[in-house]
């Protein structure tokens, strides 16, 4: 039941419904001073969230910075790499693999195990649809990576989990399960990494935060970036405000 509110609760807190809300009451309220009131809303939140400069602000200080590559001088066991990075609905995909907005997860990660910062890859991720349970993301992301090189038993799947909180639970029954012993570094997107921290020290794993795939960009002081909206803020924004809403939800359910 969590699950599904989840997926609910995610659709309804994306900015531009409520701008498109703001602007449905002001095309059909019968009173002028609501009706001007209402445009007037959906405008200066439009400008907000549409405004580069302004969500920069907010992300840096929502991120975590954590070690960079060049600061891991021992290898760590494991590279516990959380999903939501992969696509299953871009086509063509009979020959190819397709990622996301956050496929820097991936990569990142594989470069660090091409590097030997880290010895093995847990790959964590089932299902996330409500419906259409047939792709794995782990599973399809460890035949990717096994013929792009990587020696199967350099590879372990919790295709399981749907969330972070059953990312963290699954990964330490793997770990456990497989007896490994060491340190584990835990990567997935800066935005991301408060709440998965959150739910790993709550399952009890023994972890480095390796933070990857920023949103924080360099604070460009020109006119187009200070004024001029990015309609790809409402995307932004959605992200952010996920994972503010997730914290709360995930304390209020005792998953943190």
């Amino acid at each position: 039941m969590f699950f599904i509110l989840s997926k609910i609760l995610s659709f309804l807190i994306q900015p531009f419904l409520w701008v498109l809300g703001l602007l449905l009451y002001s095309l059909f309220s019968k009173k002028r001073l609501r009706k001007r009131k209402a445009l007037l809303a959906a405008i200066v939140m439009t400008f907000f969230f549409c405004n580069q400069f302004i969500f920069n602000q907010f992300i840096k200080s929502w991120e975590s910075k954590t070690i960079t590559a060049d600061q891991i001088v021992r290898p760590y066991k494991v590279g516990i790499l959380l999903g939501g990075y992969s696509s299953s609905s871009i086509l063509p995909r009979h020959d190819r693999q397709n990622f996301n907005h956050s496929g820097n997860r991936f990569f990142n990660a594989f470069e660090l195990y091409h590097a030997g910062k880290v010895e093995k890859l847990l790959l964590t991720g089932g299902s996330s649809r409500l419906i259409d349970k047939t792709y794995l993301e782990a599973e399809t992301m460890k035949e990717y990576l096994i013929r792009m090189g990587v020696p199967e038993e350099d590879i372990l799947t919790d295709s399981r989990s749907r969330n972070t909180y059953e990312n963290a639970v699954y990964a330490k029954e793997l770990i456990d399960s497989a007896n490994i012993r060491g340190n584990y570094l835990l990567i997935t997107s800066a935005w991301h990494m408060p709440r998965a921290k959150a739910c790993f020290d709550k399952a009890g794993v023994s972890y480095t935060p390796y933070s990857v795939d920023f949103l924080t960009v360099e604070d460009r002081w020109h006119i187009g970036n200070l004024l001029l909206p990015n309609p790809y803020g409402f995307k932004l924004w959605q992200l952010l405000i996920k994972e503010w809403v997730g914290m709360v939800a995930y304390k209020m359910k005792g998953y943190i």
